[in-house]
């Protein structure tokens, strides 16, 4: 005979690169690509999460292999509905009762966006569906003590969407969110060796070299990477090595572009919190942080210590799950 539990409270850092659940007392159940397989024609979901993400770019003309969430954000309402749906039943099992669910969104998005992301949470299957601002989230994973009346600096890079927040007492006193981060990182990889090599490489193939070679502050020693492309003139395949400074080249814009985001939060910061940030340092969390070299170059260009905090990817899931012990609290103040 079945045991049925009671619904779980369920922690989601809806990333646009990966999804991972937690859930309360049991921790990270679940890390998945947030990529879905679908047939065009019968509009029927084949595959979600690490089986879909094999497809990316090697899919027949009716199956289609996308990621629902582009820069932070629900891009395909129906299909991000599916993929949760998917989670959350293989996250929740055999249980009776839908689950509470409190999902990671980013420091900026519409009040649209944000009923967009209860709407499609609560079809797939919640109860009741919460959310949680990504740097809120991350501080609170980072081990950070967000209660107390002082600053603390936190830069989420993701794979949509980066997210700056000072934060104290609780809550954001300053942030903004940019949709620089690992996506746009492997959609440079992309221009450059099409540039430079003259070759066309895919998604992957770039991320497969931002995650090997990837840098943005110089090495010591030059490292190396052999990859495979189509030769855009003869249109045959191509291989060719690529380095560790050419990705530097690359990666060097974009990854101002988020130095300077922090930069302008910090000039808006007031002074107090300032030099609470300036004692304790700027925390880095989210996948894309572990780009070589880049807590280096936001050390240099700020002159403020610069960690990368433990677990950096589940960072804002942990976080997230942290949270769901508050849910009692949060729900009593909503009714």
């Amino acid at each position: 005979m079945f045991k049925f539990g009671l619904g779980q409270d369920i922690g989601i850092d809806l990333g646009t690169a990966t999804v991972i659940a937690y859930v309360k007392g049991k921790g990270v159940v679940l890390r998945e690509p947030s990529v879905v397989a679908v047939d065009s024609n019968t509009k029927e979901v084949l595959a979600v999460g690490q089986e879909a993400r094999r497809m990316l770019g090697r899919t027949p003309g009716n199956i289609v292999a996308t990621r629902p969430l582009r820069e932070g954000v629900i891009s395909d309402y129906t299909v991000t509905e599916k993929m949760l749906k998917y989670f959350i039943s293989k996250v929740n099992g055999r249980s009776l009762f839908s689950p509470r669910t409190m999902i990671c969104i980013p420091s900026r998005v519409t009040e649209v966006e944000k009923k967009a992301v209860i709407d499609a949470a609560t079809q797939a299957g919640a109860r009741k569906v919460f959310l949680i601002e990504e740097p809120i989230a991350a501080a609170i994973g980072a081990g950070i003590d967000i209660a107390k009346p002082c600053g603390n600096m936190v830069v989420d890079i993701g794979g949509g969407t980066t997210d700056i927040a000072v934060i104290s007492l609780g809550g954001s006193v300053e942030s903004t969110s940019l949709k620089v981060a690992g996506d746009k990182f492997d959609e440079y990889i992309v221009k450059y060796i099409k540039k430079k090599h003259n070759i066309m490489i895919g998604e992957r193939t770039a991320e497969d070299l931002k995650i090997n070679i990837g840098c943005v502050y110089p090495k010591i020693q030059d490292t190396e990477m052999e990859i495979r492309g189509r030769d855009l003139i003869t249109g045959l395949p191509k291989t060719v090595v690529v380095y560790s400074s050419e990705m530097m080249e690359a990666l060097i814009e974009p990854a101002m572009m988020i130095v300077d985001a922090v930069h302008s939060v910090l000039e808006k910061t007031p002074p107090e919190l300032a030099a609470d940030i300036s004692d304790k340092g700027i925390y880095m969390t989210g996948g894309g942080c572990l780009v070589d070299g880049l807590d280096k170059l936001l050390q240099e260009k700020t002159g403020i210590n610069v960690m990368i905090a433990n677990d950096a990817v589940s960072c804002v899931a942990l976080g997230t799950g942290k949270a769901l012990d508050n849910l009692d609290t949060i729900d009593r103040k909503i009714k």
